[in-house]
């Protein structure tokens, strides 16, 4: 019951309209309690982040071995294995994605033990859906090595905040798959993604994925921003150019 209430006070805290597109990336939550994990997996995914779950360490070990992900939202108290002891075997693994920590333990010594341990931050609970999407949007921001809340490439402009696109300052009507495209490659601007990474990226794990359904998307955000945005690499994959 304890557990319940905890959650529901969590909750009552949420006021945001969750239909904005968000970071476009894919996301790992790790939690136990059965109606937070739904909540916070709902409300990502209706800010358009493609979200797997884990409801204990040893499957979050796994995932986070095996899987790519952009960032991962964990709790600490968990079943099987703890979430310190998770990130920390990430970390000794050598995956670098970013943890944002989110648990019910408040004191100092607890969040230096959990950022020492491998995380990037923390957040205690109950929390904010509007500072959780805030924090995850800038983690990713500056994993992919990006400054400014904007992604800009020449003329090109994504907020990630919005969800809206423009090209020399006209919108750009994108549909969900095509902005997730389009986001990844503009986290990673000038850099080769291959099309199984991009697939990996815009997919959560239980989705049918079908790498050729990358070539659509490339195909169709050619065709709306122009051709020489989204450079062909020759057995490689695809990369953004910073100066079309």
């Amino acid at each position: 019951m304890a557990s319940e209430c905890a959650v529901q006070v969590a909750f009552s805290l949420v006021r945001v309209s969750l239909d904005k597109k968000g970071g476009n990336m894919r996301v790992l939550v790790v939690e136990d309690e059965a109606l937070l994990a739904r909540q916070l997996t709902a409300a990502l995914r209706r800010a358009g982040y493609a979200v797997d779950h884990a409801a204990d360490g040893e499957r979050a070990d796994l995932l986070g071995h095996d899987e790519r992900y952009d960032a991962v939202v964990l709790d600490l108290g968990l079943p099987k294995v703890d979430g310190l002891t998770v990130v920390r075997r990430w970390r000794e693994a050598g995956r670098a994605m970013p943890v944002l920590v989110l648990t019910a333990r408040g004191s100092w010594h607890e969040k230096v033990q959990g950022i020492d341990g491998g995380a990037d931050d923390y957040m205690a609970k109950p929390f904010r859906m509007e500072e959780l999407l805030a924090r995850l949007r800038a983690l990713i921001r500056r994993s992919s090595g990006q400054s400014n809340p904007e992604l800009r490439c020449g003329p090109l402009v994504l907020d990630p905040r919005s969800g809206k696109v423009t090209l020399e300052g006209a919108e750009v009507k994108l549909t969900g798959h095509e902005f997730r495209v389009l986001s990844y490659l503009m986290h990673h601007c000038q850099r080769v993604v291959s099309q199984s990474e991009l697939t990996e990226h815009i997919y959560s794990q239980d989705f049918d994925r079908d790498s050729n359904t990358v070539e659509v998307f490339i195909a169709r955000l050619r065709r709306k921003l122009g051709p020489a945005f989204i450079e062909t690499v020759r057995s490689l994959g695809y990369r953004m150019k910073a100066h079309p």
